[in-house]
């Protein structure tokens, strides 16, 4: 009997750490690494010069919450990164937004984009300028 239980918690043991390295393995990398509100990763720092070039602000606001365009605040909340993708790639041209499919530079730096403006959607990135992280 207390050879079958022994077993059973061996076999219970490893059901458990197997299930926890699936979740670990499963966990997806941050988009985005902010500290102090306003130092960011890299990748993050090149999505703020991304938006800053291409003068996303003459519609969605120097802080994205929307003047002509929508709040990309509020967006944010609710876009996939997928959908972030599609809209930037093939805009949605019966609302103002124009397609940057041939941007070269949206091309290299949509997924830091979404990363900085999850960052602001998310509360964690101030608006105004970003810095790099110190290292």
């Amino acid at each position: 009997m207390f050879r079958i239980s022994m077993v059973m918690f061996a076999l219970l043991a490893c059901t458990a750490c197997e299930a926890q390295s699936k979740t670990e393995a499963a966990a997806p990398a941050a988009i985005y690494t902010v500290s102090e509100g306003n130092k960011v990763d890299a990748n993050t720092l090149q999505g703020w010069k991304t938006w800053r070039s291409m003068a996303c602000e003459r519609c969605h606001g120097a802080q994205q919450e929307g003047m002509v365009g929508p709040s990309l605040i509020d967006s944010l909340k609710k876009l996939s990164k997928d959908d972030f993708h599609k809209i930037m790639m093939e805009g949605r041209v019966d609302k103002g937004m124009p397609n940057f499919a041939g941007s070269e530079m949206m091309q290299k730096n949509w997924q830091n984009l979404y990363g900085y403006l999850k960052g602001r959607s998310d509360g964690k990135i101030k608006p105004g300028h970003v810095y790099p992280t110190d290292k």
